[in-house]
């Protein structure tokens, strides 16, 4: 039995699906045209923590390959991005975000990501029982629409996970000034070119800022 039927039959409470299944389709697709092989060896350097995840938006290492401007012609159309990672040993749902641009993930381990659809937001609220869960294999590169609910990923192992993170430029940074509030919307907006919906159980994001809006359980997966 392969890891992915493992993990699925320990999650009978997720809609769990592995990222090659069709139900993908609503939420991104697979990019298979790409070589990603020196990001992959730069990651290796890179640290899973003992507790906790790690973001960075924006590392040099990982953005001084020649594949950045690869990446910036070809996905981006000539559009500047930034290339970071996260790492880390998380289980749960927490929360969920997406931006104004696609977001391409390059896994470095197997992971689990936690997806739903931005059109099932209703008045700033979403049910966490719309999300669904799937597998990603270890070298799976794959690009999330603008419209895909996500956060960080899950682990399936007790290594952790580690994954590529390419985003348009300036993404996930810190807002500057006070954001002018026209649409209901923008009670989400968290950092720049970030909307985020938090679960009123992670208080650590709540306490900066982020609005309480998923309903239901905080979701786990287990391996």
């Amino acid at each position: 039995m392969s890891n992915y039927e493992l993990v699925k039959k320990k999650n009978p409470h997720l809609n769990f699906y592995h990222i090659k299944d069709s139900q993908f389709r609503d939420y991104g697709k697979i990019l298979e045209n790409y070589e990603f092989e020196e990001l992959k060896v730069q990651m290796e350097k890179t640290e899973i923590p003992q507790d906790g995840n790690i973001y960075e938006a924006s590392d040099s290492q990982l953005e001084e390959k020649r594949l950045m401007e690869i990446i910036e012609t070809s996905i981006y159309g000539n559009m500047p991005i930034q290339i970071g990672y996260c790492n880390g040993r998380n289980s749960t749902l927490n929360g969920l975000e997406y931006h104004k641009g696609s977001e391409i993930n390059i896994a470095i381990t197997d992971l689990v990501l936690l997806l739903g659809r931005v059109q099932d937001i209703e008045n700033n609220s979403y049910n966490a029982s719309d999300v669904s869960a799937f597998y990603i294999p270890e070298g799976t590169v794959i690009e999330l629409y603008g419209t895909t609910l996500h956060f960080a990923p899950c682990k399936v192992t007790d290594i952790g996970f580690k994954a590529v993170v390419i985003l348009p430029k300036g993404t996930n940074q810190p807002l500057v000034g006070e954001s002018q509030k026209i649409t209901s919307e923008d009670q989400l907006l968290f950092m720049k070119n970030k909307w985020l919906i938090a679960h009123p159980e992670r208080k650590v994001l709540i306490d900066k800022g982020a609005y309480p809006g998923i309903k239901g359980e905080n979701i786990e997966v287990y391996y």
